[in-house]
């Protein structure tokens, strides 16, 4: 089973390309990062980690310029997000960010998606809540169409492109591995099943009645935990569950606790 991390990286954190050379040297499979574009101080979204909102959360660095970092100074992990917030995008524009990124790692690159929870951070990209699913699902259509090899328009209930010469490609045809976060529910299996490669949900919860609800309609799609707190007894849960990849959280906070807690994981390797 691979081991990658994510890290919720800010400007009084380890630095990335640090964390990422240290990574790499270990074995860790790969590094995801989190995306808040801003924190309003006027929230009144219940936090689903518990509030006070922790400091961390108003501090993040953009994961895709970070990424590019990353990617520049390794040759071997995997990069992803955990997660993007699609619905808060021009997808024209992040389809570039993304094929980019994708091309400039050789292929390295995850696309982790999510649909938010802070509805005021969402409210500022003029995001209308309750069809936050549909626009985001009609935005990685959009996207599609700009990675296609050929010249390929698209027309959606949100946006719409002309059929456009977009370059550099993703590696693969449909752009790079694609998974949905959110909680475990027949609404976003459905998604899953519609468009994406496969799941990736926090922490790794009552997995074992979950997954099968999720073969059902998705015979073939990963299963990829995300922000978990390793131990032994929990990932050999994971691995009889046939999991092959899972990303364990290490803290935000300063170059020496990152490290130490490197030291701790690497017995999982």
């Amino acid at each position: 089973m691979r081991i990658s991390t994510a890290v919720m990286l800010t400007d009084e954190s380890i630095h990335p390309v640090r964390l990422a050379q240290e990574l790499e040297q270990r074995g860790f499979h790969g590094l995801y990062l989190p995306e808040h574009t801003h924190i309003p101080i006027s929230r009144e979204t219940p936090a689903p980690m518990g509030d006070p909102l922790p400091r961390e959360y108003g501090r993040t660095v953009d994961p895709f310029v970070t990424l590019g970092a990353v990617a520049a100074v390794t040759e071997r992990i995997g990069l992803g997000t955990a997660i993007t917030l699609v619905a808060q995008h021009d997808p024209i524009v992040l389809a570039k960010q993304i094929a980019t990124l994708d091309w400039m790692s050789g292929g390295r690159f995850t696309l982790g998606v999510g649909f938010g929870w802070n509805v005021e951070e969402a409210a500022d990209h003029g995001v209308d809540w309750s069809r936050r699913r549909d626009l985001v699902r009609d935005r990685v259509a959009l996207m599609r169409a700009l990675w296609a090899e050929e010249p390929t328009a698209y027309k959606g209930e949100f946006g719409s492109v002309r059929a456009s010469e977009a370059h550099p490609k993703p590696t693969r045809p449909r752009g790079p591995r694609l998974l949905l976060g959110g909680a475990a529910g027949p609404r976003l299996f459905s998604h899953i099943a519609e468009y994406a490669d496969g799941w990736m949900p926090v922490g790794g919860r009552s997995l074992r009645e979950s997954i099968p609800r999720l073969r059902e309609v998705a015979p073939r799609a990963e299963v990829v935990p995300a922000y978990v707190a390793p131990s032994a007894g929990k990932l050999a849960h994971f691995r009889e569950l046939g999991i092959e990849e899972v990303v364990v959280q290490l803290p935000s906070a300063e170059e020496g606790e990152v490290l130490r807690a490197l030291d701790s994981y690497a017995q999982y390797l």
